[in-house]
């Protein structure tokens, strides 16, 4: 095999994009490394030099260098049914792909199953620097990852309202109004026993929504109906939606935590012969696109999660370039009164 061909079967290395360019290897490192010092033509020739070899540079090689990592981290513990019909994620990992993408990050998904995991996870991404910052979702009551990200020294920016003891900026849906308007809709169309299908105990939004509906029915001057937990997912809603029937008096509404729980309930009621919205009115939270396809309609509160990726994405990547960014931002959610409560 001649010189010629080992060198074409090899890989591409920061010496072969420095010759072909014409510069110095640390000029081919400051490029992918924040551009310091060097002239956009002189960057734009050394990329064009890079595709042309189809060289990257490495992770680890950033990292032992010191440079950033251009990627963000989310750790993700959740059960694998809600991986896979959860509303939130797909549409928030959308917007936070959309805004990585424009400035050459990228996004660094670590699926966990416990705590101990978790903890594991954060900080062998901070230690060998395989991020540059991360996204905090599926807040928890006194999340843990607030004292363990502050004490590794990690930026992030959360999704969700984290509360007052939050050390980092934080992106919220702004849903609470639509919540209580979406009870005193029920209330208003006369019903007095509203039952609530509630998430995970354990999630901060899922003990929100319960907050929110027994703040509402009790202003009302009601006494607050049945509370079952449903866990988010669609076996939780059917489990609870049968547990509900069988409380005497039965509830004459159900708002569930999301709307999985919810269409998994209208099936029940549907199986028990409960006719939807005349023996049972149903609203759920998050309005999915299926939510406007069942029978009846869904009535739901929707949040734009894709636009709260973004929002969130932006603002991290501010921080990154040491920008000051406000320390919250609400989007602000809308009620969709369908069929399902006699709208």
């Amino acid at each position: 095999m001649t010189e010629e061909q080992r060198s074409s079967h090899r890989r591409p290395t920061i010496s072969d994009v420095a010759t072909r360019a014409g510069v110095s290897k640390g000029a081919v490192s400051r490029t992918f490394n924040g551009g310091k010092g060097i002239s956009p033509g002189t960057m734009a020739r050394i990329r064009a030099a890079a595709a042309e070899l189809n060289w990257t540079p490495s992770t680890a090689a950033r990292a032992v260098s010191g440079g950033p990592a251009h990627a963000v981290g989310l750790v993700l513990r959740r059960p694998a049914e809600l991986l896979e019909l959860d509303p939130f994620f797909p549409a928030f990992l959308a917007g936070v792909e959309s805004a990585l993408t424009s400035v050459g990050y990228a996004a660094v998904l670590r699926f966990v199953g416990d705590s101990h995991t978790e903890r594991e996870g954060y900080e062998q991404l901070v230690g060998e620097r395989r991020v540059d910052g991360f996204l905090l979702t599926d807040l928890r009551h006194r999340d843990p990852r607030f004292e363990l990200l502050s004490r590794l020294g990690a930026r992030a920016v959360v999704a969700g309202s984290p509360g007052r003891t939050c050390p980092f900026p934080w992106v919220s849906t702004g849903s609470a109004g639509q919540v209580r308007e979406l009870i005193r809709h029920l209330i208003a169309q006369g019903h007095r026993t509203i039952a609530h299908v509630a998430g995970t105990p354990s999630l901060r939004h899922a003990r929100r929504r319960r907050q929110l509906w027994q703040d509402t029915v009790i202003e009302a001057g009601l006494e607050p109906g049945p509370v079952v937990t449903g866990d988010f997912t669609t076996d939780g809603g059917a489990r609870a939606t049968r547990e509900l029937l069988d409380q005497s008096p039965r509830p004459t509404a159900i708002f569930y935590a999301n709307d999985l729980m919810a269409i998994a309930g209208l099936s029940v009621l549907a199986e028990h012969g409960v006719k939807v919205p005349d023996d049972m009115a149903v609203a759920g939270f998050d309005d999915i696109s299926l939510a406007s396809y069942v029978t009846p309609a869904l009535t739901t509160v929707r949040c734009d999660y894709r636009r709260m990726g973004q929002i969130a994405t932006h603002t991290l990547l501010a921080q990154l370039r040491n920008e000051e960014v406000a320390p919250q931002f609400t989007i602000g959610g809308e009620l969709r009164l369908r069929r399902s409560t006699g709208a």
